[in-house]
């Protein structure tokens, strides 16, 4: 029997500007099958602008029913965006993440959260006069925020900050508008994920 998945999140998880196969849940569901894991299609609750209190009704209208071998999570960058500080954040995302373990029948070892990508680097900031270093510093704290929660929930915490920034602003890396990454970028988190997840099958599987 396939395993269930469920990924939460915004423009990041749902894949704005790309091709359905080519988001990153998707990449790693496809990547996981590979590696002789049966992992089912993933069923996406996300929407591009979405914030954390968003996403929080989007689960709320969608209704998944669990529970779920695996259950992703990326949310906060629209917060950001929006001004919204970190002590905003870090309770709207605990409680965020209480929902993705819930989903996966509590069980700390079937949830995998990604940090949040730094879109200061892109075009399109530099088009709006975003200031990068704010960005930066102001997603570092997010994510800082959002690691230490995992680790207070044992749950696995995959940094593709970095490779946001390293690569971020290559055309190759961007969809059209400038912003969003284009299915090669998410090609590079499914690799940074992919043996976490592998891991969590494993040890699942060892239960």
């Amino acid at each position: 029997m396939a395993l269930a998945y469920l990924a939460l999140g915004d423009s990041y998880t749902v894949g704005e500007g790309v091709a359905p196969a080519e988001r990153w849940p998707v990449q790693l569901a496809t990547a996981l099958q590979e590696a002789g894991h049966v992992v089912a299609e993933p069923q996406i609750i996300a929407t591009t602008g979405w914030t954390t209190d968003e996403l929080d009704a989007g689960i709320d209208a969608a209704a998944p029913h669990g529970p779920f071998g695996l259950v992703s999570l990326l949310i906060g960058v629209n917060d950001q965006y929006r001004g919204r500080s970190v002590d905003d954040y870090r309770p709207r995302f605990t409680a965020l993440l209480q929902r993705a373990l819930g989903f996966a029948g509590n069980q700390p070892r079937h949830v995998l959260v990604l940090s949040i990508p730094d879109w200061g680097v892109t075009p399109y900031a530099r088009e709006h006069h975003r200031d990068p270093v704010q960005i930066a510093r102001e997603l570092d704290a997010y994510n800082a925020a959002a690691r230490a929660i995992c680790a207070e929930h044992a749950v696995a915490f995959v940094d593709i900050t970095g490779i946001s920034r390293e690569r971020g602003a290559e055309p190759a890396m961007l969809v059209d508008d400038g912003l969003h990454p284009s299915g090669a970028m998410y090609t590079e988190w499914t690799r940074r994920a992919l043996p976490v997840a592998r891991t969590l099958l494993d040890d699942e599987a060892a239960h």
